[in-house]
């Protein structure tokens, strides 16, 4: 199944839907037929202002059918449990109260209602070194009521998003080097701003892997903070996975301890992956050495075969000047002159000639 038939295959197209900040990208358009209200921060003509030189077809983008300024969607469509379908892609990572949002769905969605999501696995993207969201965080910003990323989200953002091989978002083959996107001043004044003043920034508040993200909304079904359980799921593919929620949902098959086990299996794949690069990286800076060790390897066979090539000319040499010396020691007159040395000994003569 491709990206779309993922996120739509709980969709009736027949039926009467909403998609939320779909921008230059949706899922399900107007123009292919779908029945869909367009939910989004800004209206057409703000959107294609604000994307101008992006290189955005903006034929893509299509009316805007509600702006969100911070209200309920309740409020905001004037509908209640109206919907068919929800569709929110490379959404609720985004929104301050991921407790608020869910129950916002569910408030417009039918009792049989779906909300389609697809959501970025943070191995697999800027959120990259970012921690996966924990549970206590996520239900403290809703009971605090947050309508704003807080001052220490929007710092873990830009302290430590990163970009690999000069990409935002990537797969499980990419390779390449990791490099931070902003400075610490970046984050120091950023701060600095939102401690002044409490303003929305447009950040990940929220990172998850798969399983992270299966057994948080398990966990707020179960503690009773929202009404839809999952209905499907699929893993990540490229740089997102995809879960359709619902209140017909029946949840995952899996225990919390074997979600947890997944979550831990996860992680250590992306540190697996990340070292399995880091030694291919090492191994291709070693490259120019190995071949130098190679070439300085073939000079050095080459030495050795002209060195056993002249060794084996000097034996010949020494064997043939035994030869000859055995041939001299043999003769008449080696024998002659070796008693005659005797005789000059024997009288007390020098032993020259």
């Amino acid at each position: 199944m491709n990206r779309n038939e993922k996120i739509l295959k709980h969709i009736n197209k027949n039926g009467q839907g909403v998609e939320i900040g779909p921008c230059a990208n949706p899922i399900a358009p107007k123009k292919a037929g779908f029945k869909v209200d367009v939910i989004d921060h800004a209206s057409r003509e703000q959107l294609i202002a604000k994307y101008d030189g992006h290189g955005i077809n903006f034929d893509n983008i299509e009316e805007v059918d509600f702006v969100w300024q911070g209200e309920s969607y309740a409020e905001l469509t004037g509908k209640h449990k109206y919907y068919d379908w929800i569709i929110a892609s490379h959404v609720i990572e985004h929104t301050p109260d991921i407790i608020k949002f869910i129950n916002d769905c569910d408030a417009i969605l039918k009792d049989d209602g779906v909300l389609s999501l697809a959501i970025p696995d943070k191995r697999y993207c800027f959120d990259h070194y970012r921690a996966i969201a924990g549970i206590s965080k996520v239900i403290d910003t809703h009971l605090s009521q947050a309508t704003v990323h807080s001052p220490g989200t929007v710092v873990d953002h830009l302290l430590n998003v990163v970009s690999q091989s000069g990409k935002i978002a990537w797969d499980s083959q990419t390779t390449g080097e990791y490099k931070l996107t902003h400075s610490i001043e970046d984050a120091r004044q950023t701060m600095n701003n939102l401690i002044e003043k409490s303003v929305y920034l447009d950040v990940h508040g929220w990172c998850f892997v798969p399983h992270s993200f299966r057994l948080m909304i398990h966990d707020l079904f179960h503690l009773g903070l929202i009404s839809l359980q999952e209905v499907d799921f699929y893993p990540t593919d490229g740089c997102e996975f995809y879960m359709t929620l619902g209140r017909k949902g029946k949840g995952t098959h899996q225990s919390r301890l074997e979600m947890l086990a997944a979550i831990d299996s996860e992680l250590s794949e992306a540190k697996s992956s990340e070292s399995i690069d880091l030694w291919e990286k090492r191994f291709s800076e070693l490259e120019p050495v190995r071949q130098q060790l190679q070439i300085q390897l073939e000079q050095n066979k080459i030495k050795l075969q002209q060195t056993q090539a002249e060794l084996a000319v000097s034996q010949d040499q020494l064997q043939a000047s035994q030869q000859i010396i055995s041939a001299m020691q043999t003769s008449k007159f080696w024998k002659l002159r070796t008693n005659w040395f005797k005789i000059k000994k024997a009288l007390g003569l020098p032993a020259n000639e």
